[in-house]
């Protein structure tokens, strides 16, 4: 598509330097932009309409026709134009806001940060482009303080073109058919295929604000933890932009504000006597304990004093994998959670707060210790909710879909290995993050996925050596090319479902085979990765059929009892598939969405989540670390 002509500051994909999360302190400044944008969708033939006549150059209102559009939220399902909500190409956002005064003066800095737009955006402040980045899911920025001083009174007219088009080399992946069929379908029709079973949500998924730092500020900051008997061991590494010799000064404070360590200089080994570990929800009668690690420096430069205080939470913890165990703070842990989907009725794809926290509360209610984020890198703010509640996290980049082998090209992989620097970058600090999922389903049977796999992992492993890493499959264990380079094997499988559906019995034996196959050729421990049955709500039989609340519960047993022995052996954990029902896109498969989950989509339990509750804490209970004063009520 064609791009405007006028930049004054431009970063494209990963940008440079950190991607610390905003926060307010002493020496920086938020303005959150959440609410009301002015909205348009591009429907010419061609979709660039909106570069042609460079609808960024003037109020949006001005070149034709916007609605109201809430942010954060996916576009799709807020109107009644059924257009809009299946719609594919670019569509506009715009907001005016006033910048303080203060905020442009010499000395201080301004970032546009924008927490996820699905997939390819464009950004311009005050007609003047500042970045482009592709890929949803993940955070980008611009500084943007010289273009608000060209605009006197503190104007700020952000306008952001998003496009969700997906196509063999972006991730996900996806293709874009033209059918020119007169006789059977209308002119110009073109439909977006892709090769994943949740709807392709649209739009500003996640906070747009303002910050401020000062002109040299603390760009980055990066926590390795360790311990030793009641030390506790935090290694960290200060990047500070702007400034040539900076004095950084390093402390750590516990829960109640009380400093337990301290140090100077950029990088250097915080000491923590008597050290509140990070554990999991029911494996510690204190689990999330986070310190709070407060990094301030300051500098004289050209006559003036700079300084600048940023506060990071940390969490200390150990993660390590041996043939048959995973081990938190060296004693094992098994996975008993969920995979999710970031959605929900109306705002799709959007951030919601009282959502998110009804989600913790259930994961709670359940007995659940961890969640895959499945199929893409969930917001900062679950991230952070995580790292508080002492929820468990297996953190996956959005390779869905890779089914083509067009998509393990070159192209595909340079953009593959940038995501992958995104997410380490974004998430590298917190406490929750125990693994990095590369892909989910890819097929890795095919003769490129060796090589490309083998690649992703190694890269991964270069930018976080204290993690595993894992990719998730489905694959034949004989022929996945993949599976030679993870740490933990992670199979999803769906048996009396997409095969031998309805027939229950055959479950035990497939189940102790694939696990018996993986491990006997891999001598790697296992997560049940997904496994489930749709169940609509309140459809009853007995004996149980397919999509019966009976039916899922059946398979749900069937595949515990096996669970229950192979734990004991070289499984490590088991991810229900899903958490709540989720939107797809309309098939003969799936009656609005898929209805896996043990929640509605509005969260209400179906049969399957007792059952699920009564094993987890019944789980928790048998690990002997659950603490007496936790209660268990079936």
């Amino acid at each position: 598509e064609q791009r405007s002509p006028t930049t004054y500051y431009v970063r494209k994909g990963p940008s440079a330097g950190g991607m610390l999360f905003p926060r307010e302190s002493s020496s920086r400044e938020i303005k959150e932009l959440n609410g009301l944008w002015n909205f348009r969708a591009d429907h010419s033939l061609n979709r660039n309409l909106g570069f042609e006549q460079a609808w960024y150059k003037s109020r949006l209102a001005e070149s034709g026709p916007v609605i109201d559009m809430p942010v954060p939220a996916s576009y799709n399902d807020i109107t009644q134009d059924p257009r809009l909500r299946d719609f594919i190409g670019w569509v506009w956002y715009e907001r005016e806001v006033l910048v303080p005064s203060g905020w442009v003066s010499e000395g201080t800095r301004v970032v546009l940060r924008v927490g996820s737009a699905h997939y390819y955006s464009v950004v311009w402040v005050n007609g003047i482009k500042v970045m482009e980045h592709e890929g949803g899911h993940l955070p980008f920025e611009a500084e943007i303080v010289e273009v608000l001083r060209n605009n006197p009174g503190g104007a700020c007219r952000i306008t952001i073109a998003v496009n969700n088009t997906l196509t063999l080399q972006t991730l996900p992946p996806g293709t874009i058919q033209h059918i020119d069929d007169p006789t059977r379908y209308p002119a110009d029709y073109v439909v977006q295929n892709t090769n994943f079973d949740f709807f392709n949500y649209a739009g500003l998924h996640r906070p747009v604000m303002l910050y401020t730092t000062p002109k040299a500020y603390v760009d980055d900051i990066t926590v390795l933890t360790t311990f030793a008997d009641n030390i506790g061991l935090l290694s960290y590494q200060v990047s500070v932009l702007g400034s040539p010799n900076p004095t950084v000064t390093v402390t750590l404070s516990d829960k109640g504000g009380r400093c337990v360590a301290s140090s100077t200089g950029p990088s250097g080994v915080l000491k923590v006597t008597d050290a509140n570990l990070w554990w999991p929800y029911l494996m510690h009668e204190n689990p999330g304990y986070l310190y709070s690690m407060g990094v301030s420096w300051a500098a004289f430069i050209v006559g003036s004093v700079y300084e600048d205080v940023y506060a990071l939470p940390v969490g200390i913890r150990t993660v390590q994998v041996t043939n048959t165990q995973f081990l938190l703070n060296n004693k094992p842990f098994y996975f008993h959670g969920v995979n999710k989907h970031e959605d929900a009725d109306i705002r799709g794809k959007g951030l919601d707060w009282p959502l998110m926290v009804k989600d913790f509360n259930l994961l709670k209610w359940l007995g659940a210790n961890s969640f895959r984020t499945s199929h893409y890198p969930y917001a900062e703010e679950i991230m952070q909710m995580a790292d508080r509640h002492g929820i468990v996290v297996i953190d996956e980049c959005p390779g869905v879909g890779i089914k083509d082998i067009r998509s393990f090209g070159n192209a595909s992989l340079s953009h593959h290995l940038a995501v992958m620097d995104e997410l380490v970058r974004r998430d590298k600090n917190h406490a929750s993050v125990v693994m990095w999922s590369v892909a989910n389903e890819p097929a890795a049977e095919m003769p490129p996925a060796g090589f490309y796999f083998k690649t992703l992992m190694a890269h991964t492993k270069s930018l976080d050596p204290t993690r595993p890493v894992t990719f998730i499959t489905d694959s034949n264990f004989a022929r996945d090319k993949g599976a030679p380079y993870v740490d933990v094997i992670c199979v999803n499988s769906y048996f009396s479902w997409y095969h031998d559906p309805g027939h229950l019995e055959v479950i035990p034996f497939q189940l102790n085979t694939q696990f018996e196959n993986w491990y006997g050729k891999y001598q790697k421990p296992i997560i049940q990765s997904e496994y489930g049955a749709d169940v609509v709500p309140g459809l009853h039989t007995d004996p149980p059929m397919m999509f019966t609340e009976e039916y899922q519960k059946m398979v749900l047993q069937n595949y515990h009892d096996v669970f229950d022995r192979k734990r004991k052996e070289y499984v490590i954990g088991e991810l229900i598939w899903n958490f709540a029902d989720f939107m797809t896109a309309q098939t003969v498969t799936r009656v609005v969405g898929n209805k896996k989950g043990i929640f509605s989509r509005q969260r209400h339990p179906k049969a399957g989540a007792f059952l699920l509750r009564e094993r987890y804490w019944r789980l928790a209970n048998e690990t002997g670390l659950l603490p007496e004063s936790t209660p268990f009520c079936a």
